[in-house]
């Protein structure tokens, strides 16, 4: 893999800019990508820390103080990086997280200053799916013995704000402004306007392959063929599963239900559809079934 060519477009000349570029975009992006919290430990202020999730609403009132401290950020942090490395990209992710991040506005005011941070492109996975990047961030950091580390933040907000229609990431539908759900929720959206236009809906798909040979021994194995079963239905409708808005999902033993959300939440970008899930015996050996709805641009 060849190395990302980070450029700082704040000159050393103008030496906090730059260092805090440097620790927003390239330390952070390398950091995310090795999985390696070591790497951006000392950028934080862990005294009094607090960080904001937006939950990609446009209304305020539904976001959150969901990180108390700077123990609670790193453990999603961690996750989050986890998550991300074990996803199989088809292109360098590296680089396409630093393509599509903007750092420019920095307003700094004696020993403290508010930065913004811009998402706004995509990562393309193997199989074609694309995961969209588009979100901001509002860093509040100060300086300490000479170097600039993050107080807060307020992040995971929408990009752009205020947009009446749906972003690029999911055209034909959006989470309302004042939908919210309960705080053990898995992935998916409490609730899902539609923008009008052609409905594609697909049957139940299930791990079998062409032959009628049922592929999978677990429910992971399972899940991700049922996924790839789906997508090409969807497909022959004109329509990915990004343009999904509902599922249902059947499951012969909700045991399986946090090993499945695992796999199931790889293959959406947010906003994700919502969905149902109940318990029910299937044919043969099979463990899960899934019918999707979607929305044709």
């Amino acid at each position: 893999m060849d190395k990302i060519n980070y450029h700082n477009p704040f000159p050393e000349s103008d030496p906090d800019r730059h260092q805090i570029w440097e620790m927003l975009v390239q330390r952070d992006i390398m950091a995310f990508c090795q999985e390696d919290w070591g790497m951006v430990a000392n950028d934080f202020i862990a005294a009094n820390f607090m960080g904001i999730d937006a939950r990609n609403a446009h209304n305020p009132d539904t976001w959150r103080m969901n990180f108390s401290n700077l123990d609670e950020y790193k453990e999603v942090w961690l996750q989050q990086a986890t998550e991300f490395a074990q996803t199989e990209w088809a292109e360098d992710a590296e680089q396409a997280i630093y393509d599509a991040t903007t750092l420019r506005d920095i307003d700094i005011k004696g020993k403290s200053a508010l930065v913004h941070k811009k998402f706004d492109g995509y990562i393309r996975k193997q199989g074609g799916e694309r995961e969209y990047l588009n979100w901001q961030t509002l860093y509040r950091c100060r300086k300490i013995a000479g170097s600039w580390k993050i107080a807060g933040f307020t992040g995971y907000m929408p990009h752009p704000m205020g947009m009446t229609s749906p972003q690029p990431s999911s055209i034909g539908k959006q989470i309302p402004a004042g939908a919210a759900q309960h705080v053990t929720a898995g992935p998916y959206s409490p609730v899902l306007q539609v923008t009008p236009g052609q409905i594609v809906v697909i049957s139940g798909q299930a791990a079998i392959d062409p032959s009628g040979t049922i592929i999978g021994d677990n429910i992971e194995e399972q899940t991700h063929y049922t996924l790839q079963n789906c997508r090409k239905q969807l497909e022959t409708g004109g329509c990915s599963l990004n343009d999904v808005f509902k599922v249902n999902v059947y499951l012969t033993d909700l045991d399986n239900w946090p090993r499945f959300n695992e796999v199931y939440k790889t293959y959406f970008q947010n906003p994700k559809p919502v969905r149902t899930a109940v318990q029910t015996p299937l044919l043969y050996t099979l463990l899960v079934e899934i019918e999707m709805w979607a929305v044709k641009k």
